[in-house]
Order: C-alpha cells, then sequence, then structure tokens
C-alpha cells in the first residue's frame, strides 16, 4: 500500500518528511533547563552551539528562552525576549537551518517571526495564549501543537488518563479544527505527543508504541525523548550521561515508526542513527 505523503509548510516552503526525517536542536537558552540548564545561558555560547548543530546535522534549531522541565516557574515576557531573540537574530544571519521558537507567549513568538524564526512550538498548543493562533495564521509560519498535561509546574505531581492513546488524540483533533478556525494553513501544522509533559514511564511508552495512530489528517509528527527521565528509569540509572545511548536507540526506533522530526540534544550521534534507519527503511522496501 503507499505510504501517503508527510508535507509541512513553513513559511512559503514545502517540505517532504515522507522518507527524509529531520533533526531539531535543542537549544536552551536558560540558566535551569533540566539537562544543560546554564550551559548556553548567554548570547555567544547559544549561538556557537546552535551552529555546531547545524554543522552536526541539524535542519531546525529550537531556541527557548523559558524552561519547561517539570516543577519549572513561568518566566516573565521581558525576560523571556531578553534570552531568546538575540540568538534567533543571530542564527538567522549565521546560517540557513530552519529556526523554531519553544515559547506559549504570542509576543515572544512574534518578536522570534520578526528575528528569522520560521516555526512556533508551543507546549500548550495553542491553548496558553489566545492570540497565538492567530499570529501563526497571519504569518505563515510551521506551528507545533504540543499535547501537555497541567502546566510545567505541576504535569508531573500525578498524571492519569483513562487511554491516553485516545485522548492524546483526540486532544490533536480539537487543536487542529481550532486551529483551522482561527486561519492556519493545515498543511502548516504538526504534532507532538509531549513526551514527558504530564505523563508516567507507562504513558509515555504507551504512546511510543502507537506513534502511528496519533497520526491526524497526514501532518508531521514530532517527538522528543532526548535525556528525559523515562528513559533514566529504563536504564535504572539516574545519571544524565547514560541518556544519550537510549535516545539513540529511540530515535532509530521511532523513525522505523513514522516519527518525521526527532527533537534530540545530541545531534551527531542522533543524525547518524536516523540516516542509518532510513538507508535501512529504503533498502527493505
Amino acid at each position: 500500500m503507499p505510504v501517503a505523503p508527510v508535507l509541512w509548510k513553513i513559511a512559503g516552503e514545502t517540505l517532504d518528511l515522507t522518507e527524509r526525517a529531520l533533526i531539531m536542536g535543542v537549544l536552551n537558552v536558560t540558566p535551569d533547563s533540566f539537562s544543560d540548564g546554564g550551559n548556553f545561558a548567554d548570547t555567544d555560547s547559544a549561538v556557537s552551539h546552535g551552529l555546531q548543530m547545524v554543522s552536526d546535522g541539524a535542519a531546525i534549531i529550537d531556541v527557548g528562552g523559558e524552561s519547561t522541565r517539570p516543577g519549572a516557574d513561568a518566566v516573565c515576557e521581558a525576560e523571556e525576549l531578553q534570552r531568546a531573540i538575540p540568538v534567533v537574530s543571530r542564527l538567522r544571519a549565521a546560517c540557513d537551518a530552519l529556526i523554531s521558537i519553544d515559547t506559549t507567549k504570542a509576543a515572544v513568538a512574534g518578536a522570534a517571526l520578526n528575528a528569522g524564526a520560521a516555526i512556533i512550538n508551543d507546549i500548550t498548543g495553542g491553548r496558553g495564549d489566545e492570540r497565538m493562533l492567530h499570529l501563526a495564521a497571519e504569518r505563515g509560519c510551521g506551528f507545533i501543537i504540543m499535547h501537555m498535561q497541567g502546566t510545567p509546574r505541576t504535569m508531573q505531581s500525578a498524571p492519569r488518563y483513562d487511554h491516553v492513546v485516545r485522548e492524546v488524540t483526540d486532544f490533536f483533533r480539537q487543536q487542529y479544527a481550532r486551529a483551522l478556525q482561527c486561519g492556519l494553513e493545515p498543511m502548516a501544522i504538526a504534532f507532538d505527543p509531549g513526551i514527558g509533559f504530564g505523563k508516567t514511564l507507562e504513558h509515555n511508552l504507551e504512546l511510543l508504541r502507537n506513534l502511528p495512530q496519533l497520526r491526524i489528517a497526514d501532518r508531521p509528527l514530532i517527538v522528543g525523548v532526548s535525556r528525559k527521565s523515562f528513559l533514566g528509569k529504563m536504564i535504572g540509572s539516574p545519571e544524565m550521561s547514560r541518556r544519550t545511548a537510549s535516545t539513540v536507540a529511540f530515535t532509530a526506533l521511532l523513525r522505523e515508526r513514522g516519527a518525521n522530526v526527532l527533537r534530540v540534544h545530541d545531534v551527531k550521534e542522533n543524525a547518524d542513527a536516523l540516516r542509518t534507519t532510513e538507508k535501512y527503511l529504503a533498502a527493505a522496501k
């Protein structure tokens, strides 16, 4: 049976992700992110790391100025702008990679788009700021709808679902319809199940096992498992340094299961795993 094409329209350019997935490099310009908090908090180090990720194989750099780790407090708009926008601007001037802004605030997203970003990555799926979906529609950027139960501060307190796959899929359908009502072009939208965002280990694994069921309207699926705590639980170690190999394993597995964008910290290792998996899949046809 022919595979339906997976196309993502971003700022007037249509990317074909059917056979070739993309690596999205995580660039946290915050002092308190869960895996690399403070390492790239100043603009120079953040830009340098972003360019290294592009050199290592990242097609998208996802810049975030507010930590979304479990228990994180919100950051004011002015602080988030100060952290993220200079990085976006300098990356846009220095490379051709797509730049994504990881934010829940329409004002920050708008400033990032003005500075050269082309994608909005919203962990609230467009629910956190009523202006966000309208902004994305007006600007014609790519828009990622992510699922999260609760808020970063509370999401891991006691996650509960009756049927996690069905509930995440229902949320995607609901927010997809809302996004279209706000004027977003269908092809501009992508979905992220929000692994670790209000989910237990069992919830995460259930979603990953059933990844194909989460696809709505042939839209791209973005998945981020990189360095997350559930990997530590799976290998029986809290050491962050031991999560790279587990992340790479999931990159290969999830590509085989249909993921179109893999959001990772360790770009080179995951890019190698992704390209190897795709060569295997092409040879197996």
